[in-house]
């Protein structure tokens, strides 16, 4: 089965200028999937003004990979770590213990455009931490990279959930299969261009989910950029 999320039906949060599109959204009264999808809790798209920033605001039991697309993001917690995030590079930051952190457009003259994609950890209370990592566009060009994985492999982020996350760039034509081994399910983003997922065409901001599915499979129709989550059975007992 697939679940179809359409850009349009996101929530949008709009403070002045700044604009946050959030995938998931328990209060909406539309079609599932609203609430999450398995241990993937938030799939959030920011688009942040010079300056503008989010004022530091609690996390627990959450570990969220940032990948800033455009711009560059500063960012700063109760731990007293701070940093910048840039064009081209991911974050994993765990705040298991919880965790107060805020977040600032780190330019006063270019915009941000950030995503956020929050996991669900196996275990409740793990230690608070962080992790940052470039992913070059020719790591990404042309197939799936993976940019988070429980284990860490070829040089990714590790997260502490059974789950694999990976960003590809795509020039038209080119297609993509990703295999999804039995009981495992997928979510697919599509940050930039159109891609086309069997008969249906998905264009930016949309989503889809992928449960009981042998692949994904997609074929770029002009350049193209995806963000993939492939998702394992949840523990029994998960928070």
């Amino acid at each position: 089965m697939i679940a179809l999320r359409r850009a349009k039906e996101r929530h949008l949060d709009r403070h002045r200028k700044q604009e946050v599109w959030l995938t998931f959204y328990p209060q909406d009264l539309g079609d599932q999937p609203t609430d999450g999808f398995g241990t993937l809790e938030s799939l959030n798209e920011d688009r942040l003004p010079p300056g503008a920033g989010v004022p530091r605001h609690p996390h627990r039991d959450t570990e969220i990979v940032t990948y800033v697309r455009e711009g560059a993001l500063g960012y700063e917690d109760s731990t007293g770590r701070s940093g910048v995030i840039r064009a081209g590079e991911f974050q994993r930051m765990t705040a298991g213990n919880g965790l107060r952190h805020s977040e600032t457009n780190a330019s006063r003259t270019d915009w941000a455009h950030v995503f956020q994609i929050g996991l669900r950890p196996w275990e409740a209370g793990i230690d608070s931490s962080h992790e940052q990592k470039r992913f070059s566009a020719a790591q990404r060009r042309g197939g799936l990279c993976v940019v988070a994985s429980p284990d860490a492999r070829k040089g990714s982020l590790r997260i502490h959930q059974d789950a694999l996350m990976y960003s590809a760039l795509l020039d038209p034509g080119q297609h993509v299969v990703h295999e999804l081994s039995q009981g495992r399910r997928a979510w697919l983003h599509l940050v930039h261009g159109e891609v086309i997922l069997g008969d249906v065409v998905l264009t930016a901001g949309d989503g889809a989910g992928f449960t009981g599915e042998r692949a994904v499979s997609l074929t770029a129709r002009e350049d193209a950029e995806i963000l993939l989550v492939d998702l394992g059975v949840e523990r029994p007992g998960s928070p």
